[in-house]
């Protein structure tokens, strides 16, 4: 997890921090696959300036950015964002 993240889930709501320690689970057990393969995640591949990252939905307002390295089944936490990826 990138630093800025921890910092990130203290501002949001605990039903967003419940969300993403259940979308940690989906991740260190299953994987990418297994995150896409949930349908509450609704994970999706991001365009434009954020190319090559990818989107998981916590809620219907935030979403967690993060990056998959194909090499290597590591991923990068980004951010826990409120839906605005102009942001970084």
């Amino acid at each position: 997890m990138h630093r800025d993240v921890k910092k990130s889930l203290r501002k949001v709501p605990l039903s967003v921090r419940r969300s993403f320690a259940v979308w940690i689970g989906v991740a260190q057990s299953e994987g990418p696959v297994g995150l896409r393969a949930a349908r509450g995640f609704n994970d999706e591949a991001l365009k434009g300036m954020w190319a090559g990252y990818r989107s998981s939905q916590l809620n219907k307002q935030f979403r967690v950015i993060y990056r998959v390295h194909a090499d290597l089944v590591e991923m990068l936490v980004l951010d826990v964002t409120a839906h605005d990826y102009r942001r970084k």
